[in-house]
């Protein structure tokens, strides 16, 4: 079994960002329907986390790649600047946490 894990792990690693939340989606509705065993409930979970922490990194890439156009130069070029993620990161510090 763990050879199946490890190339569970290796496969969710070269997911695009809608792979991995698609399978993310489907493990909150397998875990949510109840039908799994504790074992494997815990497998999914711990896959289920892994993927979040993937899809998290690809959006935070993503976030660094966007540029804002501030104008246009004399000749008709867009002028553009680097994102500004300091605001997301002061929201994500003051929005206070879930609890379940």
């Amino acid at each position: 079994m763990a050879t199946n894990d490890k190339s569970n792990n290796d496969f969710s690693e070269r997911l695009n960002f809608e792979d991995a939340l698609k399978q993310l989606e489907e493990i909150v509705h397998s875990l949510e329907s109840g039908n799994v065993g504790l074992d494997e409930s815990l497998r999914k979970y711990e896959q289920g986390v892994k993927l979040l922490r993937q899809s998290y990194e690809l959006l935070q890439k993503a976030e660094r790649r966007i540029e804002l156009l501030s104008g246009v130069d004399a000749e008709g070029n867009p002028l553009t600047e680097p994102f500004d993620d300091s605001a997301t990161i002061d929201a994500k510090e003051k929005r206070p946490r879930r609890r379940s």
